[in-house]
């Protein structure tokens, strides 16, 4: 996915326990930036965080997961993962012959301030079997998908796979199109016509996007918008504020604010009531 941070821990994915639950909660802070190779679970996950972001690719798709939102992936679903420094990760595993809903592919779940209290209600150890019962059964009934949609598809295509894979290495990574085709031995509009096919998005959208998907970790990590900017390659914070607005729907002083308070807090990120979070038409590229 993204260039290695200095220090990541990578990990393999540890094994569940065996439960007659429906539902098995638990979290954990991460202090140093850790990755996840790729795996499987036999149960369905929901997994969300606190005071950083995660990031998950499951095949074509890199999934970005901000405070306030989960990400939900479907029992035997390959995918890999990795999380900022100091994040706090929750997680939920649904055993899926005991739920009364299937969610067959990954997605965003809007993480209400309800649900996340059962889960964490759940994950006590000393919860007696009635009261787990009742509190699984309103999970059952709150847990919704979120109307946004956090995921940039990847193209797949053998023509512009090189520029994708240089742009999730570095996005600030400014060549044009012209360049690009140069370098590629091909035409630029070869490539114009790859990303549309391959993404449903111009190259210069697609890039806009990913750059996004960055800029949300980094905020994350109470990195100010100016440094945010000129990491992710724009030649003047204002130009780099219209790019997230037009995304986000907020700016990314009032994303990072909302996400880490003045003094170092971890608060709830983007408000709900706002027009926050990516579009479906914008965050899920289907291929035509």
């Amino acid at each position: 996915m993204w260039r290695r941070e200095v220090g990541t821990v990578v990990r393999r994915a540890e094994p569940l326990p065996e439960s007659a639950s429906a539902i098995l909660a638990a979290s954990r802070i991460v202090p140093a930036p850790t990755e996840w190779s790729a795996h499987a679970h036999p149960l369905h996950e929901l997994v969300w965080v606190r005071g950083g972001t995660l990031t998950s690719r499951v095949g074509d798709r890199v999934y970005t997961v901000v405070e306030g939102y989960g990400l939900w992936m479907p029992v035997g679903m390959v995918h890999e993962g990795r999380s900022t420094a100091s994040a706090e990760l929750f997680s939920a595993f649904f055993a899926p012959d005991r739920i009364p809903f299937a969610f067959t592919q990954p997605m965003a779940i809007t993480m209400t301030t309800l649900l996340e209290s059962l889960l964490t209600h759940l994950s006590a150890a000393d919860l007696d079997l009635e009261a787990r019962a009742r509190a699984e059964s309103v999970v059952f009934d709150v847990i919704r998908p979120s109307e946004r949609q956090f995921a940039l598809r990847l193209p797949g295509d053998p023509r512009i796979d090189a520029i994708a894979e240089a742009l999730l290495d570095d996005p600030s990574d400014g060549r044009s199109l012209e360049e690009w085709a140069r370098l590629l031995g091909t035409s630029d509009r070869t490539i114009t016509r790859a990303f549309r096919q391959a993404t449903g998005l111009p190259f210069a959208q697609w890039r806009q996007m990913l750059r996004v998907h960055r800029a949300l970790m980094l905020l994350a990590e109470g990195i100010d918008v100016t440094t945010v900017s000129e990491v992710l390659g724009y030649a003047q914070p204002s130009s780099f504020i219209v790019a997230f607005r037009r995304v986000m729907g907020t700016t990314p002083g009032a994303f990072s604010h909302a996400a880490v308070g003045p003094s170092g807090d971890v608060r709830n990120s983007v408000s709900r009531d706002q027009n926050s979070g990516l579009s479906p038409q914008q965050a899920e590229y289907r291929v035509h």
